[in-house]
Order: C-alpha cells, then sequence, then structure tokens
C-alpha cells in the first residue's frame, strides 16, 4: 500500500488531492501537512513514503528552499512539486533542485493522476514548456548546494531571518535562548560562506520564486 504525503497550506486544495489521488489509488495512505514545521515532523515519521506532493508557497518556507533541504535529507523520497506558480522558469528550477515531477494547479484531475502514477512508476512528469525552459542558473545551483548543508533546526532560523525576525524573537518562536539562536546564525553563516546574515539571506534568497523581491533583514551583534 502506496504512502503519499501532501503538503500544501489550502485546505481545499489539499481536499482535491486526496480525491485525485483516491480516483487512481485507491488503496494509498494518505498524510499532510500545512507548514514547512509540520512537513519536517510528517517526513520524519513517514520515513517509507513513496511520494511527496509539495506546494512551494508553504509557511515557513521560500521559493525552493525546502525542496533543496528535504531532498538533502531525504534523498530517498520522490518529490513532486505541485504550484499555482505555472511560468516554465518556475516548473524548470524545480525540476533542476530535484523534483521527479511538477504539477500545475490549473492541471485536471486526470493530469494529476497520469503524473503520480507517472513518477511512481519511476519516471520524470511535468508540462513540456519546463523541459524547453532555460535551467536554473549557476548562482542558484551554488546557494542550493549551500543550504544542503543545514540542520533542520538551522533552516528554520535561516528562513526567520529571511522573514525579517530578530534573534530574540527567533528564539520565542523555537523555544530556546537567544545564545542558542546566536550560536545557529554564527553555524549558517559559516555553512553558506556569508559574513553577515544580510548575506546569508540575499544566498538563500537566489532560491526564492522572485529573488529580485528578497528584503534583508535587520542587522544585529551575531
Amino acid at each position: 500500500m502506496p504512502t503519499l504525503l501532501i503538503a500544501d497550506d489550502h485546505p481545499l486544495f489539499r481536499e482535491a488531492l486526496r480525491g485525485a489521488v483516491a480516483r487512481v489509488l485507491p488503496e494509498a495512505a494518505l498524510r499532510e501537512a500545512d507548514s514547512v514545521d509540520a512537513l519536517y515532523a510528517l517526513v520524519e515519521a513517514e520515513s517509507d513514503a513513496d511520494l511527496l506532493l509539495l506546494d512551494l508557497n508553504m509557511p515557513g518556507a521560500q521559493g525552493f528552499s525546502a525542496l533543496v533541504h528535504l531532498r538533502a535529507l531525504h534523498p530517498q523520497l520522490p518529490i513532486v512539486v505541485v504550484s499555482a506558480r505555472e511560468e516554465p522558469s518556475t516548473m524548470r528550477r524545480a525540476l533542476d533542485h530535484g523534483a521527479v515531477g511538477f504539477i500545475p494547479k490549473s492541471a485536471d484531475a486526470a493530469t494529476l493522476g497520469e503524473a503520480i502514477t507517472t513518477v511512481l512508476d519511476g519516471d520524470r512528469w511535468a508540462p513540456p514548456a519546463a523541459i524547453a525552459a532555460p535551467a536554473a542558473n549557476a548562482d542558484e545551483h551554488e546557494a542550493a548546494q549551500r543550504l544542503r548543508d543545514l540542520t533542520p533546526q538551522q533552516f528554520r532560523v535561516l528562513q526567520m531571518l529571511g522573514a525579517g525576525l530578530l534573534n530574540k524573537q527567533i528564539g520565542y518562536e523555537l523555544g530556546v535562548s537567544e545564545a542558542t539562536v546566536k550560536a545557529h546564525v554564527t553555524a549558517i553563516l559559516r555553512k553558506l560562506g556569508a559574513n553577515n546574515r544580510t548575506q546569508a539571506v540575499l544566498i538563500a534568497g537566489r532560491l526564492a520564486l522572485d529573488p529580485g523581491a528578497i528584503v534583508p533583514p535587520p542587522e544585529e551583534a551575531d
């Protein structure tokens, strides 16, 4: 019995995905997450899952960062991106960062079913426009390579830095001391090859859906 994970913060779309999966794989076990933190816990709990259907706009992550990091932590788990961002360049970037497929959210139930069965059979699936689009650039691949070295907690801290939170606020959100957050920030800077948190956020921002829209965070003593 295959196990499929669905990660999307919109209940209605999770319901639509459940319906599409049930039509082609009525015996499948489905597990869901509505945020990146919930997703990381789910993937740990379901380490033998057969497929993850991942929305790019999950709360707690920017762009392709969760895809890249999960591929590093769980290389055995095939990931298909399901997104309303249907530009060929976005689809191609997802494939370049390790997704085995890309399903536009505008796809009908038959297309969803075809894509899921194709991937479970061991093949890749994406609209033809994705294959024809230009590949992700070298700077983006370099940022992805650095991001893979982060621990899950460091990844969370980096995402919070990108959201503009200060050390004290991050500590409150994670339930740890400010000193612990500072230690995480120091490790993040070292692994990303950054001199400060602004550089770290801009490096990670290369994996954003719209890298030019990334806003540097406020600086404070690290």
